[in-house]
């Protein structure tokens, strides 16, 4: 049995690079810092960062342009793939990237305000009062929740949430 399997979860490098290719496909590219923290035989914290290439495909690289920044974090899922190409000296160069085959956006760096950042859909504005009497702040709509453990008769498709 053979697996090839990758999964990434650290902060982008970069901005996407989105492009099309000759016949319409969507492809973005992006890279991912991780990192991994030890303590040595004398105790001293050590770190390292490790920078991965990722290449994304259709809707996921459309996804990627649009709503992934520099900075923010991201979970790759995908596969080790390597190819060769030619280097502008004219020299024979390999490069192993991971293929995206799902991705899941992450928190947003810190003091990020691209314009290309996802900004999440403003809630209805509540009805005003007649009497122009002070407005309760809104309470967040409570997304209803499935637990199996207190359920005592099958759970019904009209009752599942989406």
């Amino acid at each position: 049995m053979n697996v090839n399997k990758v999964i990434l979860v650290g902060r982008l490098t970069r901005d996407p690079e989105v492009r099309n290719t000759p016949s319409g496909q969507t492809v973005s590219t992006i890279s991912i810092a991780t990192n991994r923290f030890w303590k040595d035989k004398n105790g001293q914290r050590q770190d390292k960062t490790e920078f991965h290439n990722i290449v994304l495909w259709g809707r996921l690289a459309e996804i990627a342009g649009q709503y992934l920044s520099k900075g923010q974090e991201a979970f790759i899922e995908g596969r080790l793939e390597t190819r060769k190409y030619t280097a502008k000296d004219g020299t024979e160069r390999r490069i192993t990237e991971v293929i995206a085959e799902n991705m899941q956006l992450g928190a947003r760096a810190q003091g990020n305000n691209n314009n290309n950042s996802f900004t999440p859909r403003p809630a209805a504005a509540p009805a005003q009062n007649s009497n122009n009497a002070p407005q309760e702040q809104e309470v967040a709509e409570e997304i209803p929740t499935i637990n199996l453990d207190e359920e005592q008769d099958e759970v019904r498709i009209e009752d599942v949430p989406f």
